[in-house]
């Protein structure tokens, strides 16, 4: 059954979801890496494809910008749709010198200063965490891959221009390495319904030395990042 954001009948979405904030990121991922290919879903825009990576079943869908975006989406998967994990695959924004344009971020938990987990239950707690055994498939894949990964805390904000840095001179003393604007509500749906969750980020730009990728290079450059989120995907 459809839900007022998604078109998807009940079994058109696998167990396992890649959630891109861009919907356009996840037609790139659906296009270059799955097969038998089924689109589930474009109402708003917001893309979702279901297809077989290496003979296993994989959904690919965009979250939007923001907390409450991925909220709404996320909580539909979960709870009406049957998804088991979501990874996030997304894009964020380093806050020190020694994380660079392209590197890869695994989240060791999400700091926010966001009122999302109180509005939605009460909860006030500021920092969220991605599932731990996730976490460590997710190393696994990328290491099996070659390809490094930093494993740090991040700082998920609900906003993007902001005068006031107070959040992030908080979020850098718990040791937040970059900035992004979804995980810690995703992190809290999963927590709430016993899903799992997790979150890879790619560098896309650098708040400190104001390195930069364009658009195009966000949408479909992010190569590593995908091939490591599905590798994982067909393990758990």
């Amino acid at each position: 059954m459809s839900t007022p954001h998604n078109a998807a009948n009940k079994g058109d979405i696998a167990k396992v979801v890649l959630m891109p904030g861009d919907p356009l990121r996840a037609k790139f991922v659906a296009e270059t890496y799955l097969e038998d290919i089924v689109e589930f879903n474009h109402v708003r825009g917001m893309l979702g494809f279901t297809g077989t990576y290496k003979g296993h079943r994989v959904s690919v869908m965009g979250s939007g910008m923001g907390m409450p975006s991925i909220g709404i989406y996320s909580w539909e998967l979960f709870s009406e749709y049957d998804v088991d994990a979501i990874i996030r695959i997304g894009s964020t924004g380093s806050m020190v010198t020694d994380v660079h344009v392209y590197d890869i971020i695994l989240a060791k938990f999400a700091y926010s200063m966001s009122s999302y987990g109180k509005t939605q239950s009460g909860d006030e707690s500021d920092v969220k965490y991605p599932d731990e055994e996730l976490n460590k498939e997710i190393l696994a894949s990328a290491e099996k891959l070659g390809y490094p990964v930093v494993y740090a805390p991040i700082n998920s904000s609900d906003v993007f221009y902001g005068d006031d840095w107070t959040e992030k001179e908080i979020a850098l003393q718990k040791g937040c390495v970059a900035a992004e604007m979804e995980s810690f509500a995703l992190f809290h749906n999963a927590q709430r319904l016993g899903k799992k969750a997790a979150c890879l980020l790619t560098v896309s730009d650098s708040i400190v030395t104001h390195e930069a990728t364009t658009a195009e290079e966000r949408q479909t450059s992010f190569t590593k990042m995908m091939e490591i989120a599905l590798e994982t995907a067909i393990k758990i």
